[in-house]
């Protein structure tokens, strides 16, 4: 009696814990943020963000089965309006042509996602750090799982190429531009 009580506990528990980690999620933007930075005048860092995105993914025992996702380019918000405002600008994204920055992800490992990226029109291959945060049930029955995926792109390789030197050397903005995309997500 008391090993298939056990049996039962532990089968229960091991059914419990795949069904937490096997799910197709949904982003939840109230708790999630697409954002990056990049050099200014050679001397500081510049951070910023996205705020309208969406995106699902579909992940098996902390692996990555398919991820895709959309930023609206026009909701660019680096807290300075006339800086974001030139963001949106044809000498930067050109929101009006261009409303959309999409990802969707070609291969993924436990550590290392690969996707295409499309920014400005042009679609380059990008390769992304993951760090899994795991997969839990919130306090009203809904399964969710987080992440974080960072890495480094040139902005030059999606045309974003406006600059100015500056007369002690070097430019206004760098190229290399560094992406953090912290996702929680929940199961649909």
């Amino acid at each position: 009696m008391k090993k298939t009580l056990l049996a039962t506990v532990l089968a229960s528990l091991l059914l419990s814990s795949t069904a937490l980690s096997a799910a197709v999620y949904k982003v939840d933007p109230s708790h999630s943020t697409v954002g990056f930075k990049v050099k200014h005048m050679m001397i500081s860092t510049v951070t910023g963000k996205f705020n309208n995105f969406n995106g699902t993914y579909d992940l098996d025992k902390g692996v990555f089965k398919s991820l895709s996702g959309a930023i609206k380019a026009d909701s660019i918000d680096t807290g300075i309006v006339k800086r974001d405002d030139h963001l949106r600008s044809a000498d930067f994204f050109d929101v009006v042509k261009f409303g959309d920055i999409n990802f969707v992800m070609t291969s993924a490992t436990k550590s290392k996602m690969t996707g295409n990226l499309t920014i400005h029109g042009i679609t380059k291959k990008v390769v992304l750090d993951i760090d899994m945060g795991g997969v839990v049930e919130d306090p009203w029955g809904n399964q969710r799982s987080g992440f974080v995926l960072t890495g480094q792109i040139n902005r030059k390789d999606f045309g974003l190429n406006w600059n100015k030197a500056i007369e002690a050397g070097g430019v206004v903005v760098g190229d290399e531009v560094k992406l953090v995309v912290e996702v929680e997500g929940i199961a649909e």
